[in-house]
């Protein structure tokens, strides 16, 4: 971002608000629910990969698939984690949402 001298006090505002990311809306978007065990200490982990949006609704659907599959996980870079192997689930729980997605692996 450029440096800017400005008497105004809302400029700040005003520039955060036009860097924000616009999340598509559900039926648009294409994720991929595939699992993952690199670098996880041999544990496995369910990766949703290709969400297109802002952080917020992004935790705010990590958030709901994590509390529908009982289990912990974290969201951030477009990518949502949920611990252990529950493809099946999130893909029939992300199509009811709306979403198109997909199982990977």
């Amino acid at each position: 971002m450029p440096l800017v001298y400005s008497t105004n006090p809302s400029l700040m505002e005003d520039m955060e608000r036009k860097n924000e990311v616009q999340t598509l809306p559900p039926s648009s978007q294409r994720l991929v629910v595939c699992i993952d065990r690199r670098n996880r200490g041999g544990k496995q982990v369910t990766l949703v990969k290709g969400f297109a949006g802002s952080e917020t609704d992004l935790v705010a659907l990590s958030k709901s698939l994590k509390t529908k599959c009982g289990t912990g996980g974290s969201a951030k870079d477009g990518e949502i984690v949920i611990q252990g192997d529950f493809r099946d689930k999130v893909v029939e729980l992300l199509k009811s949402m709306g979403y198109g997605a997909k199982r990977g692996n």
